[in-house]
């Protein structure tokens, strides 16, 4: 009976038409906004330690940058079921697909809205504590595919 019905599911699956096809901008987009999505690894123990961290440093520099319209959005998300080894955070990043290419003109207002002392306290912040208690483990930009109707 088991052995039956594994047959017929295979046998629908395989009957599915294989000239079904979408047509790019037809039958789907691509967003104009791309987001960045960093996984991290935590060490035990440096959940809080690692969020007060990205709080004062990567939350601050985020909200700037979103007030300036260099970025639409950012979040930090948790990995609620991580298996040994894997990401525990996904910090993410939307930006406007224009500001994906370098612009001094924004890196200047960036710098001065954010300024050098906020910049090298970040960066003490990155050596002497990030790399510590956490792992980067990829980085990824990506574009949603939006589906049309």
């Amino acid at each position: 009976m088991i052995g039956s019905l594994a047959f017929a599911l295979a046998a629908g699956v395989s009957a599915a038409p294989a000239t079904a096809q979408v047509t790019e901008y037809e039958d789907y987009e691509y967003s104009d906004s791309v987001t960045e999505l960093t996984t991290v690894r935590v060490e035990p123990g440096q959940w809080d330690r690692y969020l007060e961290g990205l709080n004062q440093t990567w939350v601050a520099a985020n909200e700037i940058a979103k007030e300036l319209g260099h970025i639409e959005d950012y979040g930090i998300y948790a990995n609620m079921a991580p298996a040994e080894g894997v990401f525990h955070m996904m910090l993410v990043i939307t930006f406007p697909g224009e500001n994906m290419q370098p612009s001094r003109a924004r890196y200047d207002e960036f710098m001065q809205a954010w300024g050098e002392a906020n910049m090298d306290s970040s960066n003490e912040t990155v050596v002497t504590l990030y790399n510590e208690i956490r792992e980067i483990q990829g980085t990824y930009l990506l574009r949603e595919i939006e589906m049309t109707q």
